[in-house]
């Protein structure tokens, strides 16, 4: 699940150290993250067709919009980006 990690990477702005291991940030973002946000960004790494994690997730163009605002930002707040890397 490196994709993960990439897909993290490709959403930080600024990432001064590397990131953790794959389960062990998978750890941190099961606790930070909400349930919809944790299942967003494993839909987005493993390449998911929008149309499809909508549908899964059960949401609107509006709702996918503000949901992935919401997690951009949650993975580019400090605390966050602490506990993510080395």
């Amino acid at each position: 699940m490196s994709t993960l990690i990439q897909e993290i990477e490709k959403h930080i702005k600024k990432l001064v150290r590397p990131l953790k291991e794959t389960e062990v940030l998978l750890e941190v973002l099961k606790v930070k993250l909400t349930k919809k946000e944790f299942k967003l960004l494993k839909a987005w790494a493993e390449e998911t067709p929008i149309d499809e994690i909508r549908a899964k997730l059960n949401l609107d163009k509006e709702r996918y919009g503000e949901l992935s605002s919401k997690l951009i930002k949650k993975l580019n707040q400090e605390k966050l980006k602490q506990e993510m890397c080395i």
